[in-house]
Order: C-alpha cells, then structure tokens, then sequence
C-alpha cells in the first residue's frame, strides 16, 4: 500500500512523528480496532461506501476526541453550557490539532440571523455606512436590526409583521372548561390553559361570546403582568401574546409538523408596512451611499453587491472594503453569488449552508488547524465543485490539516492522501482498505479504486412520454415566467448550476397535486426513541412474529411499551443532569442497553431476542426474515441502499441522504403515478449509485413517473429526458436552457451542463 501523500503543496516534511496524527486502535461504532497515520497540513480525503466507517473515523474519534480535549480546558461552569462528548473508544490519538468542524446542519432556525449576519459581511457594511452614509445617523448599531437603535420598531427587526385569525384559535361559543382554546399547548388542565382560566380576569364557566370588551381584552391582549397563581410567582400573559411569544417568534423551519400546520392555517405573515420588510428605522433607511441605503445592498445579489462595493473608493474605509470584498468575492467563489445577505439562514439548504460557514474560516488568521468537512459537494454542480476544490486546496497551504469525507472523483483527484474504508458497510466494513495517494487508490483494487473512473453510459434507447405534466408561467424565486412540460411515464432529470432555480421550478409546481409524491432530505419528526424498524412499520411483523413463537402478546416486544425496560424507559440510556456540569448519558445498569425488561429477553425467535434482532442491519435482517411482510419492507430498504443500517439506529443519526432514501422505501409501496426525488445521491459511494439509477428505472418501468433534481451525471447520463436551467444563478438563471433527451443535449447543447456532461460520457 502506498503511504507518501502525492500532489503536496510543498516537497514532504522530513518524517518525524508530528507530522502525522497517529490513530491507534480506533474501535468507534463499527471501526474494527484500526491504526493509521494521516499526514497533517495536507488534504486527506476519506473514502468508502455508506456506512463503511468513514464519518466514525473523522467525526466519532478525531474530531470527538480534539473537541473534547479543548473543552476539558475550560471551567466546570463553562462546560456546563457545552454539550456533553465522551470519549471515543480509541487507544490512542496522538498530534492533534484544534478541529473545527464545518458540516451541513442548519445554521440556526432564527428568523434574526442571516448570510450576513453569519459571515460577518453585514457587520462590515454597517461600519462602512456609519463612516461614509449620509446623512450620517450615528454608530454601526444604528444598521442592526438586532439591535434597539436600529430596528424598525413597528416589526422589532423582523421585516415582517403577523395577524392571527382568531377563529383557528378560540371557539367563541365554548367556555374556557369546555375546551374554547383550540391552539395547540393550550387543551383543559395544561399549565398554559391553567393561569388563563384562573388568573381572576375571566370566569372559565362563561362562553367567550358573553365576555365584557374588557375581559376579552385582558383575555386576549393583556401584555405581561406578574402575579401569584396558586400560591406561586408567575407572569400572566393574554392568549395572543402568548402565542406571539412562545410561537411565533420561532423561525416556521424549526417547527413539530403540527405545530407548522396550526401556525400555516392561523397565521398571516406580510412585510411590514413601516419598514417594507427591510428590517430597519427611518433613520437608518434614509442613510445612503451612492444613492443605496443598507437595507437595498443587502437585497442585492452577493455578486452585484461585490461589484458596487469595489467601486467606494474613499481611503478612511479602505481595509475594510478590502475585506468586505474578499469575503464577497469568495461567497462568489464558492458557488453563492446568487444569494443575498439578507437571505435568512435557516433558508439555506444543508450544502449552503455549509459553504457559508466554510467563508468565514478562509477568512480566518488561525492557521495549523484541523478542518473536517462533510461531502462539501453536496448541492454543487460539476461547474461549481472546481470552485469548491480550489478552496479546500486554499484552507490547506494555509499551513491547515483538511480532513474530507466525499464521494464524488473530482474532488478523491485532488487529495494528498487518501483513506478508504471498508469493504463493505456495518459489519462488513470498518476496515482500512487503502492509504496512500490518489494513483495508488486507482491501482489498488478496492472497490473506490475500481469506480474512480467508472462511467454511466448514455441510454441506446429512451423511453417515450406517455403523456405530459404541464407547467405554466412559473415566477417563484428567480424564474422568469417559465413554461415548460414535464414527460410522463419516463425519468426525467432536472439540473443546472446552484440558484439556477431548479428547486423552484419542481417544489412550487408539483407537491400538493393529486398522486405526486415528494420524497426529500428533510428531518423525519420522530424522538431518540423512532428507528428504521418504527419507521417503517417493520417492528409489526417482527412483534408478531416473536409474539406467535412464544405464545405471549405483541406488545412485550415494542421498547415503548409493555416490554420497557423500567428503568430506561426502553431507549437503553439513562440521560443524568449533573446541575453545574454538562448532563450525562450512560448506558442502562439494568438492561446494559438492551431496552427491554429481563423476562422478555428470554423468549427467543430462532435462537435470538428481539434486542439481538433490532441489533441486525437492514442485511442481516434479510437473511434472518426470510419471507412474509418483514421481508417485503427489508428488500425495499435493501433496494434503496441502505441494507448496511442498523434497524434499531436512532433516526436522529441519519444523514439527509439516508433519511431520503428511508422515505423512499416507504413510498415505493405506494401507488404513486409522480415520484419526486431531491438529491438522492447525495451521501452514496460511487459503487451504489449504479443500484439507485436500476431502483428509478423499475419504478418507471412499473409504470411510474419520476422526476429527479440532481448533479450526478451518472443519473443525467443515465435519463430519459433532460430539463436544464440556467443559464446562470439567481438572476442570471430561471430559464429552460434545454429541453431533450441527454444525447441531444451532449451532442447541440451549449450550456454548463452540456459541457460537464459532453466531458463525462466522453471520457
């Protein structure tokens, strides 16, 4: 195996044992007790199929265990407002470096926080027009919305002002003791529903019709006044205050399902007449450079914006439109230049937001630093990933470690070193297949090695459209009334470059129509305590099957019910809080994690309890259930690839491509005539994409249609038909820049997918 790191921005360092981060017996999750050394200020990029070990390698144990290290320097109560990191199960981890971890979470459900504010680039523009703007109104705060000075105050910085409809919130003709409240936190008996119904304002006997305009009043509007209930100090609040507060400030993205649904139905968001949604006073609206005020900069598109502030010229600002403008410039860069820093964050899709956060470290003087990302890729045209590969490139000569997880080639080429994990995923995986350089991967015989330069072909023959799926005069986001038929019966992809509006055209045109079904990367509402095996209804034929070999009921196999083990409450931890030091979760004493109670774990399906059972993966499961209808819903997981997944994993440890192709099995058994996938590669090996691109084609060979928005040019190469938006982002998109079949496009087609994908299949 090769071990010298190729394509290094400088002649490899004398090797000497603190160059390298010495992995010794890492044992996390399903790491098999591997030792490796990775080189430090050099690229590494880690490769292998879903599941195979690579995020537990990176995150679970290099960056846990960096973390951890640097949290244990703080004070107890410091750390007591930090998460709590265990240590990972590794012998040893030595020369490590602070570890920044640059992933794809949303970046904070806070209607108050935007691009701007989150890259600092508004911080900069406010400095600038508190030097520069006239007429002059004061300090940099006096641009915030965030802060008193500069917030309109009509809407308190938040651009936008609600009105509830009252009558999805009370029903006048009911008295507060039969229930009257129909928003959701507030049914009889609750706390909430408790300090209204007896705080002395309102009789809850009497209907809400009969009440004085006072009552009413103080029922509904009285602003927050302390007072005892019941022998204890509490604050009352009217009903809609109530409301506003504990709802309706939270961002709408970060909502339960349910609640998302009470506040769609009663409430009414519009831009707030004072301010005309720009966030800020009068005073500060009325301050301008070159005849813009801040609130129509932010507006701009980034690149317009880059533009205009090149063009200040005055030297008491200078440095800081330097920076302003590389910041700009590398937003630009990195594929963003359509957004605007007025764009709140929690709008961002998951590779957005990560390249947001990925600016503000290049802009950092912090340098021998471990950066970890997570599929940078993600979200990004093959025109953008060059752009995304010159900037990992730029964190690493600036003296950084960069640590990659990624499975698109383009960016394995540019790698120093490479780690490829496996061979297979869970169990069969956790191993080092490979370490070394790019050429030696190729030359290595792993299955990585042998898919680098695999290529889909385009198809000899296309399937023909059974009818069309017309859309008319589409103008959400940045489309520019467009018109275009969608092929049924076929698999159609949609692409272009980032903000070409390619989500814009599919999610505001197709959901909600009648046998349409939306199958995308959203978070799956579901507690710590929700798995593949609920999730997918599987615990049923597996209770029931336990439950007919023993001769017991059902309902001693379910760890949410009668079978809990009591002391855990079936979820296996016992969560402690330990006051002024972070909260711990240790495994269960009585069940050492099992989740059920002693009893249930002596009867046996097959020589296996059911805690050995939802231990299997999705693979094991199949070879353990082989028939009836646990081995329907296992051969759909398998389908989808996630045959390596854990049946009793936590659904809050997928990722959004594996919480993608979860719902997909869910749905196939659905009849659907319009599947509508997002991204359904985003997280899989290049050897498994073969298998989604076969899945597509017998859903649409069982008489489907499917409508996938992807970059992969395996998927584009491997289409029916091609809807291309372009020819640019944001305003320089929202156009059909082709419609036709993907040889058509390979062979006429002038834009950037045409070329990306002309290079592709004639490689």
């Amino acid at each position: 195996m090769g071990s010298q790191p190729g394509n290094s921005p400088t002649p490899a360092h004398a090797a000497d044992g603190h160059d390298v981060i010495e992995v010794r017996g890492a044992r996390e999750n399903n790491l098999a007790d591997i030792s490796l050394d990775i080189p430090k200020r050099r690229l590494t990029v880690f490769t292998g199929v879903s599941g195979s070990g690579k995020s537990s390698l990176v995150f679970g144990t290099i960056a846990a265990e960096s973390q951890r290290l640097i949290n244990e320097t703080y004070t107890a109560f410091v750390q007591s407002f930090m998460p709590s990191l265990g240590r990972p199960d590794v012998d040893a981890l030595r020369n490590l470096s602070a570890a920044i971890v640059v992933d794809q979470e949303r970046m904070g459900a806070n209607s108050r926080s935007t691009v701007g504010t989150a890259t600092d680039a508004h911080t900069m523009l406010r400095i600038i027009f508190s030097r520069l703007g006239t007429p002059h109104v004061g300090t940099s705060t006096a641009f915030s919305f965030n802060s008193a000075e500069g917030m309109c105050p009509d809407c308190e910085g938040l651009g936008r002002v609600s009105t509830v409809d009252l009558a999805q919130v009370v029903d006048t003709e009911l008295s507060l003791n039969e229930g009257a409240i129909t928003a959701p936190g507030f049914a009889v008996g609750s706390w909430y529903w408790q300090y209204l119904a007896h705080a002395g304002f309102v009789d809850p006997d009497v209907k809400l019709k009969d009440y004085t305009p006072q009552q009413w009043e103080d029922f509904l509007h009285k602003p927050a006044t302390k007072m005892k209930l019941g022998g204890i100090n509490t604050t009352y609040e009217g009903l809609l205050v109530k409301i506003e507060r504990i709802y309706l400030a939270k961002d709408r993205e970060s909502m339960q399902p349910g609640l998302r649904a009470f506040v769609d139905r009663a409430v009414t968001f519009k831009k707030c007449p004072a301010c005309g949604g720009a966030r800020l006073n009068a005073a500060a609206l009325s301050c301008l450079i070159d005849g813009r005020n801040i609130a129509e900069c932010s507006a701009m598109q980034i690149s317009d914006l880059a533009e205009f502030v090149r063009k200040i010229s005055d030297p008491s600002v200078a440095p800081l439109v330097a920076t302003l403008s590389g910041t700009l410039d590398s937003l630009v860069g990195i594929g963003l230049g359509y957004l605007s820093l007025d764009r709140e964050s929690a709008t961002l899709s998951g590779g957005e937001a990560q390249r947001v956060k990925m600016v503000r470290h290049l802009g950092s003087s912090l340098t021998d630093v471990t950066y970890v990302f997570d599929e940078p890729t993600v979200g990004l045209h093959p025109h953008d990933i060059q752009r995304m590969n010159n900037l990992l490139l730029d964190l690493r000569d600036k003296g950084n470690t960069v640590l990659v997880v990624e499975h698109k080639p383009e960016t394995i080429e540019i790698a120093d070193h490479v780690v490829d994990l496996g061979p297979g995923a869970g169990s069969n995986g956790g191993k080092v297949c490979y370490t070394g350089d790019v050429a030696g991967l190729r030359a290595s015989g792993s299955l990585t090695g042998r898919h680098l330069d695999h290529r889909a072909r385009l198809r000899e023959t296309v399937r023909q459209a059974g009818g069309w799926f017309p859309i008319r005069g589409a103008t959400r986001n940045n489309l520019k009334d467009v018109s275009v038929d969608i092929p049924l019966g076929v698999l159609t992809v949609v692409t272009g470059v980032a903000g070409s509006g390619k989500s814009s055209l599919i999610h505001g045109s197709l959901p909600g129509r009648d046998g349409v079904v939306v199958v995308d990367q959203s978070a799956i509402r579901g507690s710590r305590r929700s798995n593949p095996a609920t999730y997918t209804g599987l615990l049923d034929p597996i209770r029931t099957a336990f439950a007919k070999a023993n001769g017991v009921k059902a309902a001693l196999f379910s760890a949410n019910s009668e079978g809990a083990c009591p002391n855990c409450k079936g979820i296996g931890l016992v969560y402690t809080d330990l006051a002024m030091m972070a909260g711990v979760a240790s495994v269960c004493e009585q069940c050492e994690g099992k989740r059920f109670t002693p009893e249930v774990l002596t009867h046996k399906l097959r020589g296996r309890d059911i805690s050995e059972v939802l231990a299997m993966s999705v693979g094991e499961a199949r070879d353990f259930f082989t028939g009836g209808q646990a081995r329907v819903i296992l051969d759909r997981l398998s389908d989808v690839g996630l045959g390596y997944l854990g049946l009793g994993q936590p659904l809050t440890t997928l990722s959004g491509g594996e919480r993608q192709r979860l719902k997909l099995a869910i749905n196939m058994a659905e009849k659907a005539a319009v599947y509508v996938l997002d991204e359904p590669t985003t997280g899989l090996h290049l050897a498994d994409v073969d298998q989604l691109l076969a899945l597509m084609d017998r859903l649409v060979d069982d008489g489907n249609t499917v409508i996938v928005i992807e970059h992969h040019q395996a998927v584009m190469a491997h289409a029916d038909w091609i809807i291309d938006l372009g020819p640019g982002a944001g305003h320089d998109g929202g156009q059909v820049v082709f419609t036709g079949t993907p040889a058509d496009l390979v062979a006429h087609g002038d834009s950037l997918t045409a070329r990306h994908l002309r290079a592709y299949v004639n490689a």
